[in-house]
Order: structure tokens, then sequence, then C-alpha cells
């Protein structure tokens, strides 16, 4: 597997401080991966390191609180600093506790999880300022044309467009074995997981609100707006339910919302918003036949390109016409708006229209999948093959 070192020189820093450092992110995005490569690194200093994942049944059905945690760490660590990895660790009763004591202990403290309430609630009231978070996320294209070249594989943007980039999909030969991996990560991941974390009752609802929320990848959310078209489906439900449900999606980072900001106004839009797939799988496998949403999918690749490189992003009102993106860092604003081609006179018309009465302190930006050069005096045209290498816009 590769080094992730993208991620792994903003945790290098915090090695030795009292800081807990929490690695979260979707499930299978590559979290314990990064944490054998973090302990790969402390070992070459010390070997006082004690690893535990909490998914293992010999962990999890022999540690079951926080007394249990503390004992066995006080049992098996040596003199000195002592590096401690727990992985999953939400499973735990009591981990909280358990963390705050240890790390009270003058232990270097990292856990992963993969739910956002992690850093949610009590736990990060109790510890403000004493923990450090990191976002992991599944491959962008660039780790994903290393770890193809470590695989001997040769990348396509196309393939990242329709499939996505968790790691592990990559290792198989076939696409009947990509299916079903994938398949299974989904069940896994969307239903399975939060059906019997969050109790739901009404399951065959859960799925088919899920379906659709993943289905609408790219595009513009309010809660209204799926309460109609659910009970046009003759589904029954309130609006307050989907916003709960809505919730435990983006909870186990499997969605994610960017709100709309308003020229006029100046501030930001609440009572609507964009919501992003954590992986375009997602999108793909609830696709009949091999008609894939490229469109919307290239779209959600780029999000999630752009916030990989650091951007805050917002959804840009400019007087009634919608630019996808606009991305700031370090002082800077771009805006973007993202398509699959502008080939046609009229797409390219829409497109670029969208930028119209922009002034020109700022940048604008257009990403698509053509080959030729669309770029204006005014707009800056970036082919997308070339966009997913760029380290910066």
């Amino acid at each position: 597997m590769i080094v992730r070192e993208h991620y792994i020189e903003q945790i290098r820093p915090f090695y030795d401080s009292d800081l807990i450092k929490i690695l979260t992110g979707i499930r299978r995005c590559g979290k314990s991966v990064i944490l054998e490569q973090i302990m790969g690194e402390i070992r070459k200093t010390t070997d006082n390191v004690i690893y535990l994942n909490f998914e293992d049944k010999r962990v999890s059905s022999n540690i079951t609180s926080c007394r249990q945690l503390l004992s066995y760490v006080d049992e098996n660590k040596k003199s000195g600093k002592c590096y401690l990895f727990f992985d999953e660790i939400q499973t735990l009763d009591g981990w909280q506790d358990a963390c705050k004591t240890l790390r009270l202990d003058g232990c270097s403290v990292f856990i992963t999880g993969s739910n956002s309430k992690l850093l949610s609630g009590e736990f990060t009231k109790e510890l403000s300022g004493r923990y450090v978070a990191f976002r992991i996320r599944p491959f962008v294209y660039k780790e994903i044309c290393a770890y193809c070249e470590e695989l001997g594989k040769t990348p396509s943007v196309t393939d990242y467009l329709i499939w996505g980039g968790f790691p592990k999909r990559f290792e198989f030969s076939s696409p009947q074995a990509r299916d079903r991996y994938l398949n299974d990560l989904n069940d896994t991941i969307v239903l399975n997981d939060l059906i019997g974390r969050y109790k739901i009752r009404k399951r065959e609802f859960f799925e088919n609100l899920t379906n659709y929320i993943l289905r609408s990848n790219a595009r513009i959310f309010s809660a209204n707006s799926v309460h109609d078209y659910l009970r046009r489906e003759r589904e029954t439900c309130s609006v307050n339910t989907i916003i709960k449900y809505l919730g435990y999606l983006e909870e186990a980072y499997i969605v994610e919302r960017i709100k709309p900001y308003s020229s006029k106004t100046k501030s930001e839009l609440s009572y609507y918003s964009k919501i992003y797939n954590a992986d375009v799988c997602f999108n793909s496998m609830r696709c009949m036949g091999e008609r894939y949403d490229i469109t919307h999918n290239l779209e959600n690749i780029i999000y999630n390109e752009l916030v990989y490189m650091g951007y805050d992003l917002y959804v840009y009102n400019n007087n009634g016409k919608e630019i996808d993106f606009l991305a700031t860092k370090e002082g800077k604003r771009y805006y973007i708006q993202a398509a699959y081609s502008v080939a046609e006179e009229k797409t390219w018309q829409r497109e670029f229209g969208a930028f119209r009465n922009i002034d020109n302190l700022s940048e604008k930006i257009i990403i698509t999948n053509d080959d030729i050069d669309y770029s204006t005096s005014s707009v800056k045209h970036i082919k997308l093959k070339d966009f997913l290498l760029m380290e910066n816009l």
C-alpha cells in the first residue's frame, strides 16, 4: 500500500504531543493503513507501542469497558512514553474516559473511528483544546495513480468517474469481483451499520430514502423537495424524519453538504444545501445497466479533489445563476464551474454565462473532460485530466 504522505505529514508534528490524535472518515477509506504507517515510523525509535483493533473480536470481546482498557494498557506498556493506537474505538463503552485518562498519564494516544460523533457532544466539550482531528478520505486520482503503479495496473479517469477511490477495490482483477466488493461495502456502511446503530425500524423507507439521496449527488437538496418526491412515490414520511436520516448519513461520512453563498446578502443561506457523496461509487452502483451518471459524478469528483487540496467550498448564487463552487484558500477566491463537456454551443453559453458580471479580481475556472482548450480572456479552462494531477489551482 502506498504511503499517504498527504495525511501523515499533517499528523507527524503531533506524534509526541499530549493531544489525542483522532483520524476520522468513512469506513474502508484507509484510516487503519495510515495508523499502521504511523506506527511503523514510531517503531523506528521505540518499541513502547500498543495497538488494539476494536473490530477484531479477540479484542472487543475481552476489552469491553474503560476500566478493562486502562488495565490492559497498564499491564502491557513499558517505562517511558507509550504510544497507543486504538482502531475503531467508538465501539467501546467509555472510550472517551479511557482516552482522557491515558493522555493525562503521559501516553501519546492515536484513535480512529468512522462516526463523526467522535467529534461531537460531551467528548469535545470536555476535551476542548486537548485533541486534534484529521479527516481521511478515499483515494483521489493522484493516489490512485501511485497505487496502480504499485499494483502494475494502468489507472483510468473514466474508471475513477464511475467507481471512485475506495482503496481496496483496485486490488481486484475482474469487474465482477470489484462489484461484489463495492456492493458488500455499501450494505455494510450504508445499511447495516446505520440501521443497527440507530435502531431504525422503517428499514425499507430508510433504504428508499438513502438510494434517492445517493443518486442525487451534486444537486441542491431541500428536505421539502425530497418529501414531495417521496409522497409522489407513495412513501409516508415527515420532513423531520428526512432531516434526521440525512443526519445519520452525514455522521457516517457517507455524504456531506456545502451551503450556498449569496452574492447579494454576503451571507450563508441555511435553508438548503448541495449534497456530495464521499465516493461516487455510491451513485454508480444504483444505476441500471451501464447508464452511469457521469455528469454529476464529475462534479462530485471535482468537489472531493478540491477538499483534498484544502479549499473551503460554497455554492455561489450569481444573480440567479448557480456557480458550482466558490473555493477559498489563503485569502484567494476561485469561481469554478464543472461540466462534462462544453463542445456544444448551448452548453458553452450556459456554463460560461454563469460567470457574467463577476469581477476579474478572483480567478474564474471551468473544468471539463474536453481535450480542446476553451479558455477565454476572462475564464480559464482546465482539462479534467490535468486538474486531477494538480496540487493547487
